[in-house]
């Protein structure tokens, strides 16, 4: 009898893995390499969730994994993934812990990276006069703040007291601060801040407000992605205070976004490279280390010509683990469809050093369904956009991807995507195809297509589309 009882557990408990399994996030193509890329990244990025009885909440490993932490930087680009394979909860939790702990006593600064007991990290933090600290971090948490919103409807990613908070006060006494005005970037105190027994061979000290996520130039004054996330921090706080009904005031910031974005273009190019300087050190020189793939990750370039040298810089070089574990989704949104495949199966190679770096499994997500699929959210309008950004003869199916409060499933190829909205409400679907196509036939019926540029100065043909709840649409080109 007991043996019995033992296999009925066992079977109750498999079929609940497996019942729970179907219900998260699903990838399957016909490139069966990119397929066992997805199955590989999806196992590898659950398994850094938190334990319950964990004293912070629920969290994911954003960090070095023997830290058993999650820090600003690495959640910033780990949570849209996050979000797909279903661990928005922990995502709130997160982003609150980094905007509860902003602080006028670190000079509005949070914990840079916070561990599993909701402290900060050791590794990181000693006292609020001696922690690390990079200062693009503020603008990563709040312009990932407001692609939650966007991707998940949930207001309270820019309404919510503490993010409020946290978002009102790093685009401003964060940059007087910090001496990150626009006229100030180039001249500002190599150490704004420091206190009167100033160490410069202690990294706690030398470290608190770095002017970069690039760490290797000992007297780097600026980074160029330090002044990227500064212009992307200010368009965002204005469309935060847009959806707040606050046009006036999100005028003021559009316009301080341009001046940080038009001293890119004026002081940060080299004609004679063709490239952009990526730092300016405390000697008064410009120089070239890491800080390219930053330009594209906050999106703040405007002509096409440079931005296509930016990716030519990207592609001619090679880069370490976390940069590359952002190239999938980057490469994908302007068009590079061989390259970011390439680079899904290299961060998924069983091969490849520091795969198992959590930024790696949580970009490779993130490349598939953003970078590969061209699937992307605005709550504003209610809309969900699709563009297939694969090998011409694939075939992709998502399933269970969770995305305004609501779960679709998509099937794409080059000429024709399926749509299915399992949902319990309408939703608008913007149905893309590479190319220009006067007509895209949705469910049998011909329609008349507009036609847009998007990155990449890739011509695209779409049609807006109401799917209702409960219903599957097709949409395909000739």
């Amino acid at each position: 009898m007991i043996r019995y009882v033992a296999i009925a557990l066992m079977w109750f408990i498999f079929n609940q893995d497996c019942f729970a399994q179907s219900k998260t996030l699903q990838f399957r193509s016909t490139d069966a390499a990119l397929q066992t890329a997805f199955e590989r990244a999806k196992e590898m990025a659950l398994s850094y969730r938190g334990k319950s009885g964990d004293l912070v909440g629920e969290w994911y490993e954003a960090a070095l994994p023997e830290r058993s932490a999650f820090c600003m930087r690495d959640v910033s680009h780990q949570s849209m993934a996050a979000e797909m394979i279903g661990l928005g909860k922990a995502n709130k939790n997160m982003f609150l812990q980094f905007a509860g702990n902003i602080s006028d006593s670190r000079d509005w600064c949070s914990y840079w990276e916070i561990n599993k007991e909701g402290k900060p990290a050791p590794a990181d933090y000693r006292s609020d006069e001696e922690f690390w600290y990079n200062l693009n971090a503020n603008f990563d948490i709040l312009n990932s703040a407001w692609k939650l919103y966007l991707w998940t409807g949930d207001r309270s990613y820019v309404n919510g007291p503490k993010l409020a908070n946290f978002h009102k006060k790093s685009v401003n006494d964060y940059i007087r601060r910090w001496v990150l005005q626009p006229d100030s970037l180039l001249s500002r105190p190599l150490h704004p801040n420091a206190g009167a027994s100033y160490d410069d061979e202690d990294s706690f000290q030398r470290c608190r407000g770095l002017a970069s996520y690039s760490e290797g130039v000992h007297d780097l004054k600026m980074g160029v992605d330090l002044i990227a996330s500064l212009c992307r921090g200010m368009k965002t706080y204005a469309d935060m205070l847009r959806l707040n009904g606050l046009a006036a005031e999100a005028k003021l910031y559009d316009a301080k976004a341009e001046q940080y974005r038009q001293h890119i273009e004026k002081q940060w190019w080299s004609e004679k490279n063709g490239k952009y300087f990526t730092y300016y050190s405390s000697a008064g020189s410009f120089g070239h280390t890491e800080g390219e793939t930053f330009l594209l990750w906050f999106d703040v370039l405007n002509d096409s010509t440079r931005t296509r040298k930016v990716i030519d810089e990207i592609l001619s070089r090679e880069w370490n683990i976390e940069n590359e574990s952002y190239f999938p989704y980057l490469l994908g949104q302007y068009g590079y469809t061989r390259q970011v495949r390439d680079y899904i199966l290299h961060l998924t190679d069983l091969k490849t050093k520091r795969r198992e770096y959590p930024e790696v499994s949580y970009g490779v997500i993130q490349g598939i369904v953003q970078g590969v699929m061209g699937i992307d959210a605005d709550a504003r309008v209610n809309r969900i956009t699709t563009l297939f950004n694969g090998r011409a003869d694939d075939t992709h199916t998502l399933e269970n991807l969770p995305v305004l409060q609501r779960k679709i499933s998509v099937t794409e190829s080059r000429s024709k995507t399926s749509f299915q909205n399992t949902g319990s409400s309408a939703v608008q679907w913007r149905a893309m195809f590479t190319g220009k196509h006067p007509f895209i036939t949705v469910d049998g019926v011909k329609r008349k297509a507009a036609q847009m540029t998007v990155k990449g100065a890739r011509m695209v043909s779409y049609l807006d589309v109401n799917v209702a709840a409960s219903r599957q649409v097709t949409a395909r080109v000739d």
